[in-house]
């Protein structure tokens, strides 16, 4: 069978076992809307936080971050892996504790503030659309390979599926959802890395099969430290980014972990504090797994890929080449007249995407009206390496498709986690508690379904238009959640001292200084183009390592403010006392 043919059955199986659980799994009451009842085995959310966290940047976006980064991408694997232990042992049991639902619930409460609580709606808001339109260009990077339709169709197609459960079930119906969707990624990360291993190495353990002896006898690392050398390019083990940008995006990444709302909210969804330490411990050692083999797909698909098209006539280019050129995520220009592909150091287009004309080339390729005047005649979409990998590689057509099928998953998990997010921060933390406090369950409930479609309109739009690849984008979320969430959450549990008007402060002068830097420098909205470059960097930090400094603002301004401000009351003050007590939660609070 083809690989068309295996991708419609796999997925077709897949998605079917996510639908048919989520209407076995209906929500029936904004309890089980919100937190799955607070009645989910450690085990169960375990794998469901692994899925919720594996998104489509870690599943789609890291390998091929760290494929085209080599060393300098290794900061995505220390914060992150390096904030889910923050998270688990530094704010999760306290937060369950406490023993509200969302993250503006608690700043809400802990803050005795509706103004704090409003704030803390928009950030949550802030972070979950900025790291929802990661996951959308997900989909439709895989959509649009393996349905044979543009990125845009695919993102079309994954908004209609994200709101059909995530509409039906609630946090029920994802959460046991999400058990399913760990199963089907890690099992489609690991199949073709296994495979790969074996074949260019003879070690079955990718993690292994890196850093061991290729067939030819060389080292693989050091065969690719040499293709690339030769070539122009950086040795794919030596890093170019500063010491400085290195620490403050690992920074970012850690402290943004332990603020993400949608992580957070699964601590509530276990019966006990006892729950959420154990359920955190199986989360990392799922999560591990995926992230020890990330950098072993690395290394094997950028090393595939450069034997395969380096220097090779474009009409002998395998049959996957030519695929992935018709999606508009690959793109080739004869630059020298010579019919050969020449993969050089230098971006090989102008701006961020090839714009593609009618015309074919003298070799049939697909023309462009976008080319750079540097000797790069090949421009390859990061976001493509793992799906593309197994075709690279010429593994089963069925071991192709189980890629696909694992995509999905990751980039749906993580959208629908995230959309709920949205939906409870407009219907419970907004309305509920704010505007209509005596407004039915039954009205709450289809309020936050309305807001779940919402979300989802302005989350597809953000996939159509992203502002860069898959794991970048999803990094300025975290860099939000880490100037505005995580200041505003450890205060709140180690400082009693710390009172609304700190808070508020705070998460303001955070979140704005590092929406501020994003938008000059990532997106290019305030001033000139020319004065967003690398060059002109703040200390020579990059977007997505400013929210470490955004951060730093917060927790300055906040303990500033709150020094010269009124104590929090008494009953605040004995309540941020009693959640460091490890005894006495019960079940998560009802509303």
């Amino acid at each position: 069978m083809g690989i068309q043919t295996w991708t419609f059955i796999l997925v077709g199986i897949t998605f079917a076992l996510y639908i048919g659980i989520a209407i076995w799994s209906k929500a029936g009451s904004t309890k089980e809307f919100y937190v799955a009842g607070g009645g989910v085995s450690p085990l169960a959310n375990g794998l469901a936080t692994a899925a919720d966290w594996m998104s489509a940047a870690s599943f789609l976006g890291m390998a091929g971050i760290i494929a085209f980064s080599g060393y300098d991408g290794s900061v995505y694997i220390m914060g992150w892996t390096g904030g889910y232990v923050l998270l688990a042992l530094l704010l999760a049991p306290y937060l369950r504790k406490f023993g509200k639902f969302t993250v503006p619930d608690f700043i809400g409460d802990r803050y005795y503030s509706n103004v704090a609580r409003t704030v803390a709606v928009i950030a949550a808001l802030f972070v979950s659309f900025t790291y929802v339109a990661g996951q959308m260009r997900g989909v439709g990077v895989v959509f649009s390979r393996f349905l044979d339709v543009e990125v845009n169709t695919g993102v079309y197609i994954g908004m209609a599926v994200v709101l059909f459960y995530a509409f039906l079930g609630g946090m029920k119906g994802i959460t046991y959802t999400q058990v399913a969707q760990y199963c089907v990624l890690i099992f489609a990360f690991m199949v073709p890395a296994i495979f790969i291993s074996l074949m260019a190495t003879g070690n079955p353990i990718p993690q292994i099969g890196m850093g061991a002896k290729g067939s030819d006898g060389v080292y693989l690392l050091d065969k690719l430290d040499g293709l690339m050398t030769e070539l122009g390019f950086i040795a794919y083990t030596d890093g170019s980014k500063s010491k400085i940008d290195v620490f403050f995006i690992t920074a970012a990444l850690m402290m943004g972990t332990a603020g993400l709302p949608h992580v957070i909210i699964r601590f509530f969804t276990v019966p006990k504090v006892k729950d959420a330490r154990k359920s955190a411990g199986y989360a990392l050692l799922f999560i591990a797994i995926l992230y020890t083999t990330a950098p072993a797909i690395a290394v094997f698909a950028r090393t595939n890929l450069m034997e395969t098209v380096q220097d090779k006539p474009y009409k002998e280019i395998p049959a996957w080449f030519t695929k992935w050129e018709e999606t508009g995520l690959i793109a080739w220009t004869d630059k020298n007249g010579d019919g050969k592909i020449q993969y050089l150091p230098g971006s090989a287009i102008e701006g961020k995407q090839p714009q593609f004309i009618t015309a074919r080339g003298a070799s049939g390729e697909r023309q462009i009206n976008n080319a750079s005047t540097s000797a790069n005649e090949l421009y390859i979409d990061r976001d493509i390496t793992v799906l593309a990998n197994p075709e690279i590689a010429e593994l089963p057509n069925w071991v192709i498709a189980l890629v696909a099928a694992g995509g999905l998953a990751a980039a749906l998990s993580t959208a629908a986690g995230l959309l709920l997010v949205i939906s409870t921060s407009i219907s419970h933390d907004l309305v509920k508690k704010q505007i209509a406090p005596n407004i039915s369950d039954k009205k709450e409930l289809l309020l936050a379904r309305v807001a779940s479609l919402f979300a989802v309109v302005v989350a597809g739009y953000f996939g159509i238009h992203p502002p860069g690849f898959v794991a970048s984008v999803v990094a300025l979320a975290f860099g939000l959640a880490a100037s505005s969430f995580f200041p505003a959450i450890v205060l709140g549990i180690f400082s009693k001292r710390m009172n609304r008007e700190g808070a508020i402060a705070g998460m303001l002068s955070g979140l704005g200084i590092t929406c501020f830097y994003i938008a000059k420098f990532k997106l290019g909205w305030l001033g000139s183009p020319e004065n967003a470059t690398a060059d002109h960097w703040w200390w020579g930090i990059s977007p997505e390592g400013f929210g470490t400094i955004g951060m730093l603002v917060n927790f300055i301004v906040a303990l500033l403010v709150a020094s010269i401000t009124k104590a929090p009351p008494v009953e605040v003050q004995e309540i941020v006392e009693d959640i460091r007590i490890p005894t006495g939660a019960g079940k998560a609070i009802e509303h």
